[in-house]
């Protein structure tokens, strides 16, 4: 397990700068990865429920990807959270406890899309606060080349390219006889561009 630092001091020049910490929190490492540290969130993806959705009819879609995702935030961006919350006269109730957040990803690979279809602000138990669903599918080409978001989606459809077989044992589904048929260089994820062309 990865344990969050707790004594992080911003550089000081003329004057002393305030203290910056991240929550103290554990997560576990057997189910999700770390992707990388902005100065305000520690990015994580749950790679043991990243899945292919599943369609009605019972069959895997290897055009949608379903991926939880956790960030634990800093003592500065859990006060602009609070902040946020008091200026649109929202409920701050619980939220002193309040570590971060856990989004749940849908990329659609056919459209080029993310979409975050549920997201929960955490507290140090890793139980829901409350949560929002009112948010807009996104195109991936929409996020600029350096932006930090973009580059740990990127790093979760990388892991999905690399373990598209391990996702389609666990999903609970099965082929349709078409993709069943599919070699493994010509599934969407090893054959969708946006990753390669993210990394430049």
């Amino acid at each position: 397990m990865k344990k969050f630092l707790v004594g992080l001091l911003a550089a000081a020049t003329f004057f002393t700068a305030p203290q910056v910490t991240f929550a103290d929190v554990e997560v576990p490492e057997d189910i999700y990865q770390w992707v990388h540290s902005s100065a305000r969130g520690n990015y994580y993806f749950n790679f043991q429920q990243t899945n292919y959705a599943v369609k009605d009819d019972g069959t895997i879609d290897l055009n949608v990807i379903i991926a939880p995702t956790i960030c634990t935030y800093d003592n500065i961006q859990i006060d602009d959270v609070l902040q946020k919350r008091r200026w649109r006269g929202l409920s701050t109730a619980n939220y002193s406890d309040l570590i971060g957040r856990a989004d749940y990803l849908k990329f659609d690979l056919e459209k080029g899309t993310v979409l975050i279809t549920e997201r929960v602000n955490l507290d140090s138990t890793f139980t829901a606060i409350d949560s929002e669903k009112d948010f807009h599918e996104t195109p991936l080409s929409k996020f600029s080349q350096n932006d930090i978001t973009r580059k740990f989606y990127r790093a979760i459809l990388l892991w999905a390219r690399s373990h598209h077989q391990l996702m389609v044992e666990r999903s609970r589904g099965h082929l349709s006889t078409a993709d069943a048929k599919l070699s493994l260089e010509n599934v969407p994820i090893k054959k969708f561009d946006w990753i390669d062309s993210a990394a430049n």
